[in-house]
């Protein structure tokens, strides 16, 4: 099991939690990019995640008859505190956590980092990722099985060019943008309009 990618968690869960540091109630209360999530929802998700066990999600999983919705609205209720400021007290202590929930190891940047834009583009905040960080996730959500919410069958036979960085990965035609832009389109996210 491959643990090098913690440095990388642990950085942008300390990032996001400056970026949350000033935000209004109003700017909680945002909804995020997340399909009927708001911006408290997403931190408490992270907040969950954060504290996941491999053993706790495989529970969480039966409970919830391995239906992933059910299982992460039930998990934001258990993390999301009376205000934000505790929720976000709540991700403050899980930021140095190591412990994860039964997946591949790199998914742990993919939940950072695009989680992390889910709450910053409708708040209008810009975050210059680690192209390390961005890669990794990327590479990640290309091994992922759109069942589980990455981009595996949709990028079959395509070519992916990175605008930004030295990244180029697949073979078939050209799909082109920015590394992050690329990572967002493989998690499911629409370009903004």
């Amino acid at each position: 099991m491959s643990t090098d990618v913690w440095p990388l968690v642990h950085a942008e869960r300390h990032a996001l939690i400056a970026d949350l540091e000033g935000l209004t109630p109003e700017q909680w209360a945002q909804p995020s990019r997340c399909a009927g999530w708001t911006v408290h929802d997403v931190v408490a998700h992270l907040v969950d995640v954060a504290e996941s066990t491999r053993l706790g999600f495989a529970r969480d999983m039966l409970t919830a008859r391995f239906d992933f919705d059910r299982q992460n609205e039930r998990g934001i209720a258990r993390a999301r505190q009376a205000t934000p400021a505790e929720t976000l007290q709540r991700l403050k202590e899980a930021a140095a956590r190591t412990t994860t929930p039964l997946a591949p190891m790199d998914t742990r940047i993919v939940e950072e980092v695009v989680h992390g834009e889910d709450i910053r583009r409708p708040l209008g905040l810009h975050r210059g990722y680690p192209a390390a960080a961005v890669e990794r996730a990327l590479r990640q959500q290309m091994r992922t099985s759109t069942r589980f919410g990455g981009a595996k069958e949709l990028v079959a036979g395509v070519r992916l060019v990175a605008t930004d960085t030295d990244l180029t990965i697949g073979t078939g035609p050209e799909i082109r943008g920015t590394a992050l832009d690329l990572l967002l389109a493989c998690s499911g996210r629409r370009p903004l309009t």
